[in-house]
Parts: C-alpha cells; structure tokens; sequence
C-alpha cells in the first residue's frame, strides 16, 4: 500500500467517521471510518519505515601512494 492510498483511507475514514450521520443495520458508519483511519495511519507509518531513503555515505580517502585512490561505502540499514 503506497503513500497515497494510505492519505486516501485515512481522509474517506475521517469523512465517515465525522461527516457521515446515516445508521445501517449492518454495520456502524462511524466505526468503518475509525478503522479505515488506524489501517491508513499503519500502512502510511509503514511504507515510511521501510521505504524511507537509507542513509548512505561514500569515504573517499587518499591512500598511500599517492595516486591511490580508496574507496570505503557504508550503508546503514
């Protein structure tokens, strides 16, 4: 679930939960709009978390001799 559907979920969960004042008989409006919020608000959370750019930073050292040039990468994960 990306970043938009997650936004999406949480604002038609909002709508429902706050805007919408209709009864069914099978189901509570208003709590279909809380968890349609607490699943968008995990998948935003989510998808912020595991895709979230990593930290990445390149060393760039001059070895000996000179010319030598030593690359080091460390990704922290």
């Amino acid at each position: 679930m990306g970043m938009g559907v997650s936004l999406f979920l949480i604002a038609v969960g909002a709508i429902l939960a706050f805007a919408v004042n209709a009864w069914t008989s099978v189901a509570n409006i208003q709590t279909i709009g809380i968890i349609l919020m607490i699943v968008g608000g995990l998948g935003l959370l989510l998808d912020l978390i595991i895709f979230a750019p990593r930290r990445r930073s390149t060393v760039v050292d001059a070895g000996y001799p000179q010319d030598e040039v030593v690359t080091r990468r460390r990704t922290m994960v």
